[in-house]
């Protein structure tokens, strides 16, 4: 037996105080006179021996009595553990609350079972001891220490949230919290359901005393909307726009009749229903239509139960309502360019001279053909770099005549291909990179009778990228288009002049004309499309505010001023944790002017039911941590104390130092002498 605080045994010597009381007592007698004492003298004798039991046993009570009080607040205690914690404690709690604890155990939520666990807790431990409550929300209140009543009203605040973060980042949490205070009785506590996907804590620092207390669901299967993308990079008008939808079966059961709705323009429309098997996915197609320019929003749905947080995939896109280009010329336009620009109402076409050039207004163009031009001026040049690499796209026809010095200048800063000598060889194409972008899923089948360009002459192309793509090439497997990766943008370098006197691709309608139109296209990174709640999620627009008082703003589900950082011509809005509910966002820098339209999902990391067992954690971090058992889940408070500060004997010593003062007070009013 040990004692939490053992100098309180020096008021042992209180002992003394009924012990010199009980010595130094003497009873005054009174004299009485009568006639024959000697049947008193008999009396005398038997009253004396009755008086000294009586006053040994109050006296042994007296003394049980101070004895078990001195005890008591000495805190005795039976020794269970290694190492038992004395004085103050400072105690982290980490509750649940992703979507994954919506779950019934039993007749109840585990985000209802963990907070009352976590409240047991609490109150396992003395009003001197400190609290960290912390959640997947990791607000600001939560990284500070709190007296008990501070943090049992804390609990009560906490709900389910679609912010999940790994358990690693939640302990890296908790050990800059405790690492700030010198106390060394540092004690951590994880109340979860522990999903496999998010159990990923290294547990083996021992200035921390770790202990996991795992919740069980009654169900585990999930069937959930995973991703979605579109085949293009960029959505046009009137036309089907193909988009994939990744459909996910969580279960180890197969999941009949899951039916896939989308919504756009306040319209539901059903797609089909699915039929997946056990822990597969599937990726179905949905058509998605546009009729008008602007932001699309559109919501993906499945039918599921009854885990339904990741059963809806939010996604926004722009539709331009017309893709721009700008065709820079030598001389006079070329007719068969302006054409074919022409043909589509959704493009249009700016022709102008290489001397009257306005480089300010590159970025408002989607392509820039250059058509011959015999040099690049070091002012076009870095401007078509700039242009380049905030996501334009270039495609140039040099000119036979061209002066290659100040082209390999301009193709060396981009770090692209070099243009040497000139070949007068007649050749023909007869490749052609079904698999890049720009002729992908332009042809139904590449057959033999397609028509390809052929050239009387030629610029050879030596390639010094090993980023760059061969479009099309001739039959000795030299390059006639090639493309090339800078910044967030494209050069298109064609290895002939556009002259159809000695380039015939202007000709050949079959590869032209879709060429130029998903060039214009063309992206090397598609559009962000939705965005994950919790992640650290940047924004990047064009800033179009002037001064440095203009704020924008974010309204949806919640309204609220992002951060911002402005570089250059760029604004960056950093959402940090502000958005807590899935849905669709505006951007504001002006009231009704909305700027752009962003999707946020939950965290599909939550969508896996798949939850570590006792013996799988067990496994991982019993020589690290203390588990839980169902057992000692069932009394949590009373598991904690005895773990913590062994058998607690110094309640028992105060009913004992009790019941001895009350057999004191009867012994002296009912036994009589």
């Amino acid at each position: 037996m040990q004692f939490l605080y053992p100098l309180f045994l020096g008021a042992l010597a209180a002992l003394a105080i009924p012990v010199i009381i009980h010595l130094f007592y003497f009873r005054r007698y009174k004299k009485v006179m009568f006639t024959n004492v000697r049947f008193l003298k008999e009396v005398k004798e038997e009253s004396s021996i009755r008086s000294r039991l009586k006053n040994l046993l109050t006296l042994l009570c007296r003394l049980l009595a101070v004895l078990f009080l001195v005890l008591g607040f000495a805190q005795p205690f039976i020794k269970q553990s290694a190492e038992v914690k004395k004085g103050q404690k400072l105690v982290s709690i980490f509750v649940d609350n992703s979507y994954s604890m919506a779950s019934l155990s039993q007749d109840a939520p585990l985000l209802d079972e963990a907070k009352r666990k976590a409240e047991e807790i609490i109150n396992a431990y003395d009003l001197e001891d400190q609290f960290q409550i912390i959640s997947h929300d990791m607000s600001a209140r939560q990284q500070r220490l709190l007296g008990k009543e501070q943090a049992l009203a804390l609990i009560d605040d906490i709900e389910l949230t679609p912010e999940v973060n790994s358990l690693s980042q939640v302990l890296v949490r908790q050990q800059q919290m405790l690492e700030s205070d010198p106390n060394p009785n540092k004690i951590i506590y994880y109340i979860s359901d522990f999903q496999e996907n998010i159990v990923d804590f290294d547990l083996r620092d021992t200035l921390f005393e770790y202990n996991l207390i795992p919740l069980r669901a009654v169900v585990e299967q999930n069937v959930s909307i995973d991703s979605a993308w579109f085949e293009a990079p960029v959505q046009m008008m009137n036309r089907p726009n193909r988009l994939f939808v990744k459909i996910r079966n969580w279960s180890n059961q197969s999941a009949e009749n899951v039916q896939l709705t989308i919504r756009q323009d306040g319209e539901v429309k059903p797609v089909g229903s699915l039929d997946i098997g056990p822990s597969t996915s599937v990726i179905d197609t949905v058509l998605v239509s546009v009729l008008t320019p602007g932001y699309q929003r559109v919501e993906l749905k499945i039918t599921d139960f009854p885990v339904q947080f990741d059963d809806t995939y939010y996604l926004s896109f722009e539709v331009r309502q017309q893709i721009n280009t700008l065709i820079v010329n030598q001389d006079s336009p070329n007719r068969f360019v302006t054409a074919a620009f022409a043909s589509r109402q959704h493009f249009e076409s700016t022709n102008r001279n290489a001397d009257n050039l306005d480089y300010t207004e590159f970025n408002q163009y989607n392509l820039i053909l250059l058509n011959e031009l015999r040099s690049l001026t070091t002012g076009l040049a870095s401007a078509l770099a700039a242009y380049i690499d905030e996501g334009g796209n270039v495609l140039i026809f040099p000119a036979q005549d061209a002066d290659l010095t100040s082209y390999n200048a301009f193709l060396t800063q981009i770090r692209a291909g070099q243009i040497s000598s000139w070949d007068t060889t007649t050749s023909t194409v007869n490749y052609v990179n079904t698999n890049e972008f720009i002729f992908g899923d332009v042809f139904e089948s590449t057959r033999r009778n397609l028509r390809l360009p052929t050239t009387q002459g030629h610029f050879r192309i030596m390639s010094q990228n090993t980023g760059s793509e061969r479009l099309l090439g001739y039959r000795d497997g030299r390059v006639f288009l090639s493309k090339y990766r800078r910044g967030k943008g494209h050069v298109y370098l064609c290895a002939s002049p556009l002259n159809v006197d000695i380039n015939n691709l202007v000709t050949q309608a079959e590869v032209f004309i879709p060429m130029l139109y998903k060039m214009a296209l063309s992206t090397s990174a598609a559009p962000q499309i939705a965005y994950t709640i919790g992640a650290d999620n940047i924004l990047e627009l064009e800033n179009t505010a002037s001064g440095s008082e203009v704020v924008y703003k974010v309204k949806g589900e919640t309204s609220f001023i992002p951060g911002q950082q402005t570089i250059g011509k760029r604004v960056m809005l950093h959402m940090y944790d502000q958005i807590e509910k899935a849905g669709f966002y505006d951007v504001f820098l002006r009231e009704e002017q909305p700027l752009r339209t962003i999707a946020f999902n939950s965290n599909r990391l939550e969508s896996n039911p798949v939850c570590l067992n006792e013996n799988q954690i067990s496994a991982r971090y019993a020589d690290f941590a203390n588990i839980v058992s169902d057992t000692q889940l069932a009394n949590l408070s009373q598991y904690i104390q005895d773990k913590d500060r062994g058998i607690i004997l110094w309640k028992y010593c105060l009913i004992l130092a009790l019941v001895f003062l009350a057999l004191e007070t009867l012994i002296i009013r009912f036994w009589s002498v």
